[in-house]
């Protein structure tokens, strides 16, 4: 069984539960969000595989997930980046927010979220179980398509493409 920390909206400890429970009761958590570039600027994209309990078969970032309990944001980025993606890149943390949407199945996604972001050529190689496809994509392009087709894309994604783009351009 996999806990979440439980956060205030300062990011303060106060507990934790079980990660789908978090989900269903909506309760503030913290979160991990990585954003890979290659050196030619693109980001990596994944599509969650079909068999996620929320956000299945949708394009997002290179990983998310959750901190384990006593475990770091930067541990958890690290961790994360190599189970979902199977490369690892230098990370350093550009931002955090707290944003909450409600997800099919009656679950709510309500994240203080830490941003990480990364420059690396390795190759992906995605855990099956984790992810569906992955691509590498021009900025510019996906700004258009996230306009064009809002529903194939995740929540959390498409808030940190809207509201924090300056943040997330790969040589900032």
């Amino acid at each position: 069984m996999e806990y979440v920390v439980l956060v205030d909206t300062q990011d303060k400890e106060t507990g934790t539960m079980e990660k789908l429970q978090a989900h269903v009761e909506g309760k503030l958590h913290r979160a991990i969000s990585v954003f890979i570039f290659n050196t030619r600027g693109e980001m990596l994209l994944q599509q969650r595989a079909a068999g996620k309990y929320h956000s299945s078969l949708l394009w997002t970032n290179a990983c998310c997930s959750h901190p384990r309990p006593a475990e770091s944001v930067a541990d958890a980025a690290h961790r994360r980046l190599h189970e979902e993606m199977g490369i690892s890149s230098p990370l350093h943390e550009i931002f955090s927010f707290t944003y909450k949407a409600h997800l099919e199945n009656d679950l709510t996604e309500y994240e203080f979220d830490h941003v990480f972001k990364g420059i690396t050529d390795e190759e992906p190689r995605p855990d099956a179980s984790e992810v569906a496809a992955f691509r590498y994509v021009d900025m510019e392009t996906l700004r258009h398509h996230i306009a064009a087709n809002p529903g194939i894309y995740t929540e959390w994604f498409k808030i940190c493409i809207k509201e924090h783009i300056v943040k997330l351009k790969p040589y900032n």
